[in-house]
């Protein structure tokens, strides 16, 4: 009796791992949202204040700026598959695209439509766009980098490009709904997540091959070229 008795009580620390581990990997948002406030609370995770813009413009009760992180999650639940095409009317299929989609599509969340936002500066600032060569072409322009780049340095706020792990000061600039604009090791663009990382990291949603994704952002090897948050 001593040994078994003795065997079950060895056992359960394995079956409360085996079972942490399973609610980690099937937990859904709001359960990973009570592990992380338990982590604040055991001062094992950065608390980063979340100071994004609670405008409601489209007044559906959501802040826009976590509208379009809805809108750019969609994309990543969908996973959308990657496809680099030319489209005539411009629109790719809604099961396809790249990383400038996943941005006018979370756009289309606050009811703002990019393409013609874009196009419309373009013809009035053509010089600004140098990917356009000064020839507009409203079937691809607003699905280049460069040019969306060059559009939210002129209409949206321009913000840090360096971010710090651990340091509040630093990743409170950082907030859900921001545009993060690459040109190395490639020409990419993401929107900032409402998900953190224990060290208050930001994630990062964006479609790169295969497909659409949320992902951890990679501050060590991708290197932030324009930062900008649109004016609500």
């Amino acid at each position: 009796m001593k040994r078994s008795k003795k065997r079950v009580f060895l056992l359960i620390p394995i079956f409360l791992l085996i079972f942490g581990f399973l609610l980690l990997r099937t937990a859904d948002y709001d359960v990973q949202k009570l592990i992380i406030k338990i982590e604040q609370m055991l001062g094992k995770r950065v608390v980063v204040p979340e100071e994004y813009s609670k405008v409601d413009r489209n007044n559906n009760g959501i802040p826009d700026s976590l509208d379009i992180v809805k809108g750019a999650r969609e994309e990543a639940k969908n996973k959308t598959k990657y496809v680099d095409a030319y489209y005539n009317g411009g629109y790719p299929p809604d099961s396809e695209g790249v990383c400038t989609d996943v941005i006018w599509r979370a756009f289309k969340s606050i009811e703002v439509n990019l393409k013609e936002l874009i196009d419309e500066d373009i013809k009035n600032n053509t010089k600004l766009y140098w990917r356009v060569q000064g020839k507009p072409e409203p079937n691809i322009d607003f699905r280049r980098v460069p040019n969306q780049d060059v559009f939210f340095k002129n209409n949206a706020e321009s913000l840090t490009n360096e971010i710090i792990p651990g340091d509040v000061e630093n990743l409170k600039q950082w907030q859900p709904g921001d545009i993060i604009i690459m040109y190395k090791p490639y020409e990419h663009v993401v929107i900032v997540s409402d998900k953190r990382d224990r060290n208050g990291v930001p994630y990062i949603i964006h479609n790169y091959y295969p497909h659409a994704r949320e992902t951890l952002y990679n501050y060590k090897n991708l290197k932030v070229d324009g930062h900008y948050r649109w004016k609500y």
